[in-house]
């Protein structure tokens, strides 16, 4: 399998924040060697004419075959990254989102398979334990800044 590597243009994304007794859902992100280096919220790519909100919902459907509710309005970022030197650009929408009753109840992990074949596995995170030494990052790097206010309430 070919490593992944940033798209070569601005990418417009969106992405659902889900919450669970304080900790949140991110999938690992994985360097060359295989090593995690770091977590994400799930989401994706906005299709040209498809509003964030109709993505996140498809996103989430596609990738965990549920859907979802959007329990508020974005936030957005912009995030310019490198991944194994190689430069990414996103704009992101980054929006709060509650599962159906029952939805991965009991499960600590999710696995799932992304468009190109990749084995995902998502978890829930305790911020605490991200951006910190010897812890995974929470990408988009800045994203932990803004959801620590966010945590308390949740």
């Amino acid at each position: 399998m070919t490593p992944w590597r940033p798209h070569p243009h601005i990418r417009v994304v969106a992405i659902g924040l889900h919450w669970r007794d304080g900790r949140l859902l991110a999938a690992e992100v994985r360097d060359d060697a295989g090593r995690i280096k770091g977590v994400r919220p799930l989401g994706g790519e906005i299709e040209f004419g498809e509003s964030w909100r109709t993505a996140l919902v498809r996103e989430f459907c596609e990738e965990l075959g549920i859907g979802i509710t959007i329990t508020g309005e974005p936030s957005m970022m912009e995030n310019i990254f490198l991944h194994e030197g190689a430069t990414g650009h996103e704009v992101m929408f980054i929006a709060e989102v509650a599962f159906p009753g029952g939805a991965f109840s009991g499960q600590d992990r999710i696995d799932f398979r992304e468009d190109n074949g990749e084995q995902i596995i998502a978890r829930w995170f305790d911020l605490a334990g991200l951006d910190i030494e010897g812890g995974p990052s929470l990408y988009p790097a800045g994203l932990k800044d803004l959801l620590a206010p966010k945590k308390t309430s949740n």
